[in-house]
């Protein structure tokens, strides 16, 4: 009984990381959701805690110091810019080196056969990162560990570490430098889960 409920919480945790890396993927944060990230109950950084541990404090701290207005600037320069932002979130552009590539066809398949399908209102390509974390925040609320394992595999384990580095050290990142670290950490964790 106890071993389920630590599951049931490991799962709600995970689903929750995935849909909140998603939704800050996706658009820069209001001011709601920046003072939730500056209240998180989290330990003071120390020197011999690493991983996940240590990168709360910075999420936390990076939001205590962001405002919504820096942080939509800062969304604006790293994702859209002038033509393109410093950061291409695309799983095709990492793979490939360009967008709307073979890497784009198998993940439409792949949602395809997941019952997905991209809304009409969403003019962004389907393999966006926030759109992949989303899509995985229900597989993993779904709670079949294959489906999780195959999609993040094929989808996402092949390009994250080099997207969240370009995240971490963009000219233009502060808040979302933390968030790249965050990202990266959270990713690293679940690519062990799926070896």
């Amino acid at each position: 009984m106890e071993q389920q409920v630590m599951q049931n919480e490991e799962t709600s945790l995970r689903v929750d990381i995935y849909g909140m890396l998603a939704h800050l993927l996706r658009q820069a944060p209001d001011e709601n959701i920046l003072n939730w990230l500056s209240t998180l109950d989290v330990a003071t950084p120390q020197p011999h805690i690493s991983g996940m541990a240590a990168t709360w404090p910075l999420v936390k701290l990076a939001a205590e110091k962001a405002t919504p207005i820096s942080v939509k600037e800062e969304y604006q320069d790293l994702f859209i810019g002038i033509g393109r932002g410093e950061i291409v979130p695309f799983g095709s552009w990492y793979l490939t080196g360009s967008l709307m590539e073979m890497p784009l066809a198998h993940l439409r398949r792949d949602l395809a056969q997941l019952g997905f399908e991209r809304e009409e209102e969403v003019k962004e390509p389907e393999d966006h990162i926030a759109a992949l974390l989303e899509v995985m925040a229900m597989l993993v609320e779904g709670g079949d560990d294959h489906l999780q394992k195959t999609f993040f595999n094929r989808h996402i384990a092949t390009w994250f570490e080099r997207f969240c580095a370009d995240l971490k050290s963009a000219d233009s990142a502060v808040f979302y430098s933390a968030i790249g670290e965050l990202a990266l950490q959270f990713l690293t964790v679940e690519k062990t889960r799926f070896v």
